[in-house]
């Protein structure tokens, strides 16, 4: 499963010097995420309706080089396997030159909304998630 969006930077993501701060990386990761479940039938809202939610475990950030002021930015995301008690996005993050800035993987879990205890993958989520790999 994967996914691409263009984002333009946001002048209050940079610095005094035009650079986009390191934290607002984690959040192209995150809008990057949101887009992929969303273009491919699986909106957060939606798994939250079933039940689970989707807290992160760990997320991971190799910093390249920088974006600026009035760079776009494309986020590469991808889920390369079928999750079984979490589920593990890679992203990648291009300038409009093609230059990698950023590359990295967030690492959710599965728990029960009302218990908050740790659950398996969802087998509808699951097979819909296989299902987008095989495509690939």
């Amino acid at each position: 499963m994967k996914s691409e969006l263009e984002l333009a930077v946001r002048y209050y993501e940079t610095d005094q010097m035009g650079i986009v701060h390191h934290s607002n990386y984690v959040r192209y990761f995150e809008c990057g995420r949101s887009d992929m479940m969303q273009k491919n039938g699986l909106p957060i809202e939606g798994i939250e309706k079933e039940g689970v939610m989707l807290p992160i475990i760990s997320v991971e950030a190799h910093y390249k080089m920088p974006a600026k002021m009035g760079d776009t930015v494309r986020i590469v995301s991808r889920i390369d396997k079928v999750p079984m008690a979490k589920l593990e996005v890679k992203s990648e993050i291009f300038n409009q030159d093609g230059d990698l800035l950023c590359y990295g993987k967030v690492v959710l879990g599965f728990i029960d909304a009302v218990t908050r205890h740790p659950v398996r993958c969802p087998a509808n989520l699951a097979a819909l998630i296989a299902s987008h790999i095989d495509e690939l």
